[in-house]
């Protein structure tokens, strides 16, 4: 069942926003080597931004957000 503020949270919770990005660097790092993509990045960068993103994620659901919070 979901919330009722769903729509709400969608729209501005930061832990939404952060799982998300973390999908979309899951996603590019699988999509590169099939379509050839090479970005002018280092070397092994995925797993530490993606670390950082996964634990800012996990630190934003402790955070009460303006708006969305009960308390």
């Amino acid at each position: 069942m979901l919330l009722p503020n769903w729509r709400a949270i969608l729209a501005r919770a930061w832990s939404f926003r952060l799982i998300v990005s973390i999908a979309l660097l899951q996603g590019l790092d699988y999509a590169m080597p099939f379509v050839g993509m090479s970005l002018p990045l280092p070397e092994g960068w995925l797993t530490p931004v993606t670390i950082v993103i996964a634990v800012l994620a996990a630190f934003s659901r402790l955070v009460p957000q303006k708006g969305l919070s009960d308390g």
